[in-house]
């Protein structure tokens, strides 16, 4: 059974490690993604992953395929020891695909990429909004206003 996508997004925020984190959880969270309807190797090991993900990578770089993550994948994935289980989770939308790689709970994210099919473009992704106490943008603008002229 696949986690939950708002569990993905989630942990995919809070994925340090992953320099386009926000981007990618924000596509996980779009309404209009869904999870693939095929995922033939939904538990794999970090070895196999790190030789399918290194010829992607080769493969986006010369067929000008755009992608989010894919660095921050193979580091994640050249750290860990190669018999390592992880669980992969593949998701979909408007031409764009997600892979998304944690052990088996859906809460530590070992990496992600979200990459374009073909030469397509990745979606304009909107900026999710941050946790913290409301009002906080409007005190900000006031301190601004401390120091204006006149």
């Amino acid at each position: 059974m696949p986690i939950p996508q708002r569990q993905l997004g989630a942990s995919i925020r809070t994925a340090l490690h992953i320099a386009d984190r926000d981007a990618i959880a924000a596509f996980v969270l779009d309404e209009g993604t869904v999870f693939a309807p095929n995922n033939p190797f939904a538990r794999t090991s970090v070895g196999a992953q790190r030789q399918v993900w290194a010829g992607y990578q080769r493969e986006f770089y010369f067929s000008n395929i755009a992608s989010l993550g894919l660095a921050c994948l193979m580091n994640a994935l050249c750290a860990r020891p190669d018999d390592e289980t992880i669980v992969q989770e593949i998701l979909q939308a408007d031409g764009c695909r997600a892979y998304v790689y944690h052990p088996g709970d859906g809460c530590q994210i070992v990496g992600a990429v979200l990459h374009a099919k073909g030469t397509g473009a990745l979606p304009v992704i909107k900026p999710l909004p941050r946790g913290g106490r409301r009002g906080r943008g409007q005190r900000s603008a006031l301190q601004l206003d401390l120091f204006a002229v006149g």
